[in-house]
């Protein structure tokens, strides 16, 4: 399987890359600077949020890989702040560095993948997409984005024979973040490895039937009611493992 990850730099990114490598893959980054993964075919450096430059990317990615089957924008910036005390830098930070980042390596992308038998795009969201959390607004709005350009991709490029779907995933961190465990059904958060399993499973024959969904990767924290932790009875029923 030929792949490329955009943004295999970040933690998310690198274990994608780390995943599909491990399934003998070939797997080429594209990153703000060297994401220094040893499991790269290619090791690309770009601001792929610049059109000119996510085209170009793309192509190199494709000129050493042979060919595309899927692609992988993993990239985003994250400013904290309401709205009120948004810059309007950090606004367009956001929106470029996931929805553009996502639309500029889709379009360069597309072509190739349409070649084929059929290829896959499958995008990292984020539970913060349909997740309010605080001072988030302008990474809500971006994600939001992403997870509407899926959708429209899925719908635009299924007869070609392109799916294209998302991750959401939620606080990364796993065994690390015992503080933030305590809001999650099973006591811990995710890790990048999670995220990267189901990112290959969408990428993957196994998952032919699914396009245009947005994949909660969140250890069960999106379906779960906030008076589950605000009520000491029901947190006792949920540690009842009776």
């Amino acid at each position: 399987m030929k792949v490329v990850v955009v943004g295999a730099s970040s933690p998310i990114g690198t274990a994608i890359a780390e995943r599909f490598a491990a399934a003998d893959g070939s797997v080429v980054g594209i990153s703000l600077e060297q994401a220094g993964v040893e499991a790269l075919t290619a090791d690309l450096t770009a601001d792929c949020s610049v059109p000119q430059e996510a085209t170009a990317a793309i192509e190199e990615a494709v000129g050493v890989l042979g060919g595309l089957d899927v692609l992988v924008p993993a990239a985003g910036v994250m400013p904290v702040a309401t709205l009120q005390h948004t810059s309007d830098e950090q606004w367009r930070r956001a929106l470029a560095g996931c929805l553009d980042t996502f639309a500029f390596t889709a379009r360069a992308a597309l072509s190739h993948l349409c070649a084929g038998a059929g290829g896959a795009i499958v995008a990292v969201s984020s539970v913060n997409g349909f997740l309010a959390a605080p001072w988030m607004a302008a990474y809500a709005a971006a994600k939001g984005g992403v997870d509407a350009l899926v959708r429209q991709l899925a719908l635009d490029y299924a007869r070609r024979g392109v799916r294209v779907n998302a991750v959401a995933p939620g606080l990364v961190g796993g065994a690390q973040l015992p503080d933030a465990a305590g809001g999650y059904p099973r006591g811990q958060t995710i890790t990048p490895a999670e995220v990267a399993e189901a990112v290959a499973f969408l990428a993957s024959p196994a998952s032919s039937g699914i396009t245009g969904v947005v994949l909660p990767v969140d250890a069960g924290l999106s379906i779960t009611s906030p008076a589950t932790f605000a009520r000491a009875d029901l947190r006792a029923r949920l540690d009842d493992q009776g």
